[in-house]
């Protein structure tokens, strides 16, 4: 018996929304990126992406829990001597929460050209409204 290994023609993708208000940052990263990856599927090839494509609204309502907010630290290296920039989460939050949603989500994808692709399926938005309702996205509840 051998084992089944998805082709892309039998690929189809879905949309999916997912409301980040009152989510614990973590939990809804891990979701988002299971859904990417297309592990919630029975056709899961680990070497094709098999995902779908994933909305998240209202990313500044996102909650870290614990004490996180004033320890955690987004660092960003220039690549120049002294280019080493530190921002605790509690400014980054307020100033780009898309994009701390983004980096989470990011950090759990495969670290090569199908963790890019994957990555390119994924659409955060800052507040409730988003531009995609032609393509009727279902909503995914995240647990927890």
């Amino acid at each position: 018996m051998s084992t089944y290994m998805a082709r892309p023609a039998e690929i189809t993708r879905t949309w999916y929304v997912i409301d980040a208000a009152g989510k614990p940052l973590g939990r809804l990263a891990t979701e988002a990126a299971t859904l990417l990856r297309g592990k919630h599927k029975p056709i899961y090839t680990p070497h094709l992406d098999t995902g779908d494509h994933v909305i998240i609204v209202n990313a500044e309502q996102v909650v870290l829990t614990g004490r996180k907010l004033q320890q955690k630290i987004y660092f960003h290296y220039s690549g120049y001597p002294g280019g080493g920039k530190r921002e605790v989460y509690s400014r980054l939050m307020k100033r780009r929460p898309e994009f701390a949603v983004e980096k989470a989500i990011r950090g759990m994808l495969p670290k090569n050209s199908l963790g890019r692709a994957m990555f390119r399926k994924l659409r955060v938005y800052r507040g409730a409204e988003h531009p995609h309702a032609g393509q009727q996205p279902a909503v995914w509840e995240v647990k927890g």
